[in-house]
């Protein structure tokens, strides 16, 4: 049975269930004999986590199969299952569709790679195309659990900052907690006028989502000031008012906020006084804070007044090859399986530094059969290739402050790590163009470094 049988009959199968990524792993793995230990070091997942996401899926399919399936006996109950679809199929072939038979169909329909949706946004929950980066799923998720906690995201654009919070919103709801998300790229640019009207559309938000009527002019007194009528709205009302179990507030996108001085040096500072007073009050343990955000050139920085030195930071990773490899056995590329595909696949994930989003989109590429991997990276770099457009808005962000375009100049001038100054080197690393150790820097990836070579090497000219 190829790869691309075990995937239909298992969809089909479990048709209102979706897998997730770590599913199709190990479905693939005990399809292939290994072992529970052979794929948690391979996955770098804990043995009993891995043995737990098989046994859940062996039940899944033997409730939905009406017998007992197992991991020793996978085959046969798969095998079995297609020969009855086949059986089955030949004769609605032979009724409708003449010579053509139906197991043909049927692999030509489910994988049809105008299905597999363009790379854009956070993945949903369940997606098969979520791949997981341990310990980040585990240890978000675990300290979510702890009283009074404040969790920061950070990470450039398209790392998956989004699809962590959601996942990590999706097990805080199924252990009971109330979610409150806010968006800030939602607010009107009026709501930033001041302190005082941010902080009365933020308690607003929350009330709303609380299913509390907002209240806020029996709480809200000029005289103790914004910052202390908000503490006080959500102390004496918002947590009183709700049942025992903790909220999460989720707060996604916050450089929003960053654009806005006058607000940031009081907003950010006041939720981690709030996040401080849960040590000493209990009605303050019921709030659980997550704040993400990147930063990008417009960012006024202050370096040396970090409103965050408390609570745990989460920075997401590349994806490391053999996370490349799963994504591209999501992507259906079965010739990334074993080792041979991953010596193909080591060329992309070096070009892109393993950056999640340029990943999916040369996946995307190479599932439609548009072009083959060799020529999706002789191309990467210039106006022909698939990423031509991500560069495009990189140039016009860094065209927008000529400091760090002469920085991003110094940077791919040499292959040698270049001293930078801490304020351009920390809104180039916020902007995914390159790592940092201190204030030296180097290009993320090939891909950024062959293409502003070429681009800002025209600019120079000029």
């Amino acid at each position: 049975m190829f790869v691309e049988d075990i995937l239909q009959a298992v969809e089909r199968i479990l048709q209102d269930k979706p897998l997730a990524s770590i599913q199709w792993f190990v479905l693939y793995q005990s399809w292939l004999g290994k072992t529970y230990g052979e794929m948690a070091e391979e996955s770098g997942y804990r043995n009993n986590y891995i043995k737990e996401v098989g046994s859940e899926l062996w039940q899944d399919l033997s409730v939905a199969l009406g017998k007992r399936v197992t991991k020793k006996n996978l085959h046969l109950a798969l095998n079995k299952y297609l020969e009855d679809k086949i059986g089955d199929g030949e004769n609605q072939s032979q009724q409708d569709l003449g010579e053509e038979s139906s197991l043909e169909m049927v692999s030509s329909d489910f994988f049809s790679a105008s299905k597999m949706e363009f790379p854009s946004g956070p993945l949903p929950l369940g997606s098969p195309l979520y791949i997981n980066r341990p310990p980040l799923e585990e240890l978000v998720c675990n300290e979510i659990l702890y009283p009074g906690c404040l969790i920061r995201i950070k990470a450039p654009r398209k790392t998956g900052k989004s699809s962590l919070l959601n996942r990590m919103i999706a097990y805080a709801r199924e252990q009971g907690y109330q979610i409150v998300y806010l968006d800030f790229q939602e607010a009107d640019q009026d709501v930033f006028a001041s302190l005082d009207k941010f902080l009365r559309w933020f308690c607003v938000n929350v009330s709303r989502q609380l299913n509390l009527l907002p209240c806020l002019d029996d709480f809200w007194d000029t005289e103790m000031g914004s910052k202390v009528s908000c503490k006080i709205y959500f102390e004496a009302y918002l947590l009183q008012y709700i049942d025992n179990s903790p909220v999460v507030l989720a707060l996604n996108e916050v450089h929003r906020v960053f654009e806005h001085p006058n607000i940031a040096q009081d907003f950010l500072p006041m939720l981690r006084f709030w996040h401080e007073q849960a040590k000493q009050e209990q009605i303050w343990q019921k709030l659980r804070m997550v704040v993400v955000h990147t930063t990008e050139i417009y960012i006024p920085l202050k370096l040396n007044q970090s409103p965050f030195n408390v609570g745990i930071t989460i920075t997401l990773p590349p994806l490391t090859l053999n996370q490349v490899q799963n994504l591209a056995l999501c992507y259906r590329l079965h010739w990334a399986a074993d080792s041979e595909g991953a010596k193909r696949l080591a060329p992309l994930q070096a070009m892109v530094g393993g950056h999640p989003y340029l990943v999916s989109l040369a996946l995307y590429h190479l599932c439609q059969e548009e072009m083959t991997l060799e020529v999706l990276l002789e191309t990467a770099s210039t106006p022909v290739g698939i990423y031509s457009q991500h560069l495009r808005e990189l140039l016009s962000l860094l065209q927008i402050e000529p400091e760090l375009m002469s920085a991003m100049q110094q940077v791919i001038a040499t292959d040698e790590k270049v001293e930078l100054d801490a304020i351009a080197a920390y809104k180039l690393e916020s902007m995914g163009l390159v790592k940092l150790n201190g204030n030296q820097a180097h290009a993320m990836c090939e891909l950024y470094r062959l293409y502003f070579s070429q681009q800002l090497g025209k600019h120079s000219a000029y």
